[in-house]
């Protein structure tokens, strides 16, 4: 069996890690592990999947996995480069906990511990804290951090409430280390100044050495960008915020230069399976076997597999490799949402729905498109003079599509 730290570099899990070699950590004697997240939104988003699939590798190599949920923290706000965090009302950081805790008992399963840092933060006595844990940091090492450069450099600079975020969370790393035993902390590259802040205070405290370690920021080789967003906006794993077809079709749409790091990353897979779908993928990409999986993977792990399964067949009639009949009924209602549809009549000649349905913009372009045999109506072609009748619909609908990539779902008025 490989080792851990085999795993997590094959996969491109490890961008830094505070020991000398990464099997220090991983390898050795079984630790605790936390990560935490604040409550910044209801959910998190794709780009923080990574660091939860790591921990769950942690977990399944037999380490104890503690993820914080930031009550506490979230009251502060870690700070931005580029502007400070509103304060967030107490009740709606409670409500976002609550949500954020069902999220991670889906991604993590029942071997992880799931605490709040409100929990002791809460409590802390202002001049204690000063004294016990503030003068082990100096703001000089505290101004040298990314975020606080770049705010104190800005016409707005940074005020000191947010300022302080560092020593809360280096204290979260202590509580965890005194109470719980844990010695390592895991978050994204963007946080390993205020990880490494908690390994130094244990090492002040305590004389006892803890560790750090982080991932990468997940970039989109085809576009540069920070993974997770898509046309600017972030794809949540709560269904409300981003529907399970959505989500399905945020990895289906995985360009292939990315597919087989986040097949690596974001599922489950073992690195043999992986190498297996990467293989029948190179024998014909139009098929898109990658992508499919990835998506299929991933939307089970979040979703749940009948969900990813309903996901899957919309996807396979909106894009002709599977009938509309073959739709169930939530199936048909979840393709209503996720195309674009038309309101049509019995009777309506396709020149008109053509038009109507904006797949041609008049009358002439869609005689033309008919004409070059480009239009089909629930995956047949048609001819010009067809009328819409009760038998081109099922469960009220049908798919009339112009091309491969250009449909529209037709409901009867």
């Amino acid at each position: 069996m490989a080792k851990l730290s085999e795993i997590l570099r094959e996969r491109g899990f490890v961008y830094q890690h505070s020991s000398e070699k990464l099997e220090e950590i991983t390898d050795g004697a079984k630790r605790t592990v936390y990560l935490g997240v604040d409550p910044t939104a209801d959910s998190i988003h794709a780009g923080n999947l990574a660091a939860y699939l790591l921990l769950r590798h942690f977990a399944e190599a037999g380490h104890s996995i503690i993820l914080i949920l930031g009550g506490g923290t979230g009251m502060i706000g870690d700070p931005k480069p580029d502007v400070e965090r509103p304060l967030l009302d107490e009740a709606i950081v409670n409500a976002r906990i609550a949500k954020l805790k069902q999220q991670a008992g889906t991604l993590l399963g029942g071997e992880v511990r799931v605490v709040n840092n409100a929990d002791w933060l809460a409590g802390l006595n202002l001049i204690e804290f000063l004294r016990d844990t503030g003068k082990y940091f100096t703001v000089n090492n505290l101004i040298k951090k990314d975020a606080i450069s770049a705010r104190l450099e800005s016409d707005e600079g940074i005020s000191f409430t947010e300022f302080s975020y560092p020593l809360l969370q280096a204290y979260d790393f202590w509580h965890l280390f005194t109470e719980y035993g844990c010695d390592v902390q895991i978050g994204g590259s963007d946080q390993w100044g205020n990880i490494v802040a908690g390994v130094e205070l244990i090492r002040r405290k305590e004389n006892k050495t803890a560790y750090a370690l982080t991932i990468p920021i997940i970039t989109d080789k085809a576009t540069g960008k920070k993974f997770g967003k898509s046309e600017g906006n972030a794809v949540w794993l709560d269904a409300q915020m981003t529907s399970p077809y959505q989500f399905y079709q945020f990895w289906f749409n995985t360009s292939d230069e990315n597919v087989e790091d986040y097949l690596k990353l974001f599922t489950l897979l073992s690195m043999m399976e992986i190498s297996a779908v990467m293989e029948l993928h190179a024998r014909d990409k139009k098929e898109r076997h990658a992508q499919k999986t990835l998506a299929r993977e991933v939307t089970a792990l979040v979703h749940g597999k009948e969900e990813s399964e309903k996901a899957e067949t919309v996807t396979q009639a909106l894009f002709g490799e599977a009938s509309l009949d073959s739709l169930d009924e939530r199936a048909v209602l979840i393709l209503k949402s996720a195309a674009p549809s038309q309101e049509v009549k019995k009777g309506a000649a396709i020149v008109d729905v053509l038009v109507s349905a904006q797949l041609a913009s008049s009358k002439r372009e869609a005689r033309q498109f008919l004409a070059d045999k480009a239009v089909t109506l629930n995956g047949i072609q048609i001819e010009e003079n067809h009328s819409l009748a009760a038998g081109d619909f099922h469960a009220g609908v049908a798919l009339l599509k112009r091309g491969k990539k250009n449909v529209c779902v037709l409901t009867l008025a």
